[in-house]
């Protein structure tokens, strides 16, 4: 499995291009699953496991990978799915999310291949695993799921939306109430946490669930002769998602006249200068990783800093 990941030079050229790369796998059984490639750090056999006291129901246990002590989760379990059994054969994911890194157990890795967002389709409503998709595509007439890590991570360890106290005390603060923002992202999760957070700031939100859907809607508001930069405090967009995703949606916004000085964050759960890089390659104003309620409170601040000419 060795140099299955490509390098973040080369990853770096998908940006702005509506790419991106999943590596598929399959739990239990024939159906293929996949995560963005964006998120894994190495794909290996597993190392020893140790079982932990009190650990949650999907925690299959801890490995040690050079130093690091790593929850392994059951990805099967954790959607829903019967467990798998681990092994001396096992193979696990290491991933980042949410400035976390954890490894997932999974029953066999097929391959990565590079697809056009376009053909990343939102998943059909229904119940079941389905609540834990955040899109479906088709690869060699087989249908892919793409897995809403966000949510599997959130049910082990929920987050929390609350802002700190102090940070609600900043005289800056009182030009966000009744202001406006756009939220883009395809997980109920993500979307959720933002909800929370912007209702402390008494700051309304408007959302679309993909890039496409969030450029229509500003699209639709400059059609009618809304001027938009006034309407929105900023635009807040994930960066993997269907149909369009973040550094497309950001390229698109910068192309049109009636947009293109809206204020655009960029708010993953991918972490570090990776995704700075991206963010000054494709023009985004400001980057914040998911989920961090005080560090969406100061990038509202710093926004509304700049419009009030203040520091």
């Amino acid at each position: 499995m060795a140099g299955i990941l490509d390098s973040v030079n080369q990853r770096t050229q998908l940006v702005g291009e509506n790419r991106l790369e999943i590596l598929m796998f399959r739990l239990n059984g024939r159906q293929l699953f996949a995560i963005n490639v964006f998120k894994v750090q190495e794909v290996l056999q597993m190392p020893k496991l140790t079982l932990m006291p009190q650990r949650h129901r999907f925690v299959c246990g801890v490995v040690n990978l050079r130093g690091q002590t790593l929850p392994v989760i059951d990805l099967s379990q954790a959607i829903g799915m019967r467990p798998i059994v681990p092994d001396e054969r096992s193979t696990i994911i290491v991933t980042e999310y949410n400035r976390s890194v954890q490894a997932f157990l999974v029953g066999g890795v097929e391959r990565i291949l590079n697809l056009n967002w376009e053909s990343i389709l939102p998943p059909p409503g229904g119940a079941g695993r389905q609540h834990y998709l955040t899109a479906i595509t088709k690869v060699d007439d087989q249908i892919v799921e793409v897995i809403d890590v966000e949510k599997v991570l959130s049910e082990i360890s929920p987050m929390s939306t609350k802002v700190s106290p102090e940070k609600l005390v900043d005289p800056m603060l009182e030009y966000a109430r009744g202001r406006e923002v756009l939220l883009v992202d395809d997980s109920n999760v993500a979307m959720n946490q933002l909800k929370g957070t912007m209702a402390q700031l008494d700051i309304r939100c408007h959302s679309a669930n993909d890039g496409l859907r969030g450029l229509n809607l500003l699209k639709s508001w400059a059609d009618a002769g809304v001027d938009v930069h006034e309407k929105l405090l900023m635009v807040i967009t994930d960066a993997e998602m269907p149909e369009m995703d973040g550094y497309r949606l950001t390229t698109e916004i910068r192309s049109d006249p009636r947009l293109k000085d809206l204020y655009v964050v960029l708010h993953t759960s991918l972490s570090g200068s990776f995704n700075e890089a991206m963010v000054k390659k494709v023009g985004c104003d400001n980057f914040l990783s998911k989920f961090q309620p005080d560090k969406l409170v100061d990038v509202v601040r710093q926004r509304l800093a700049l419009l009030h000419g203040e520091e």
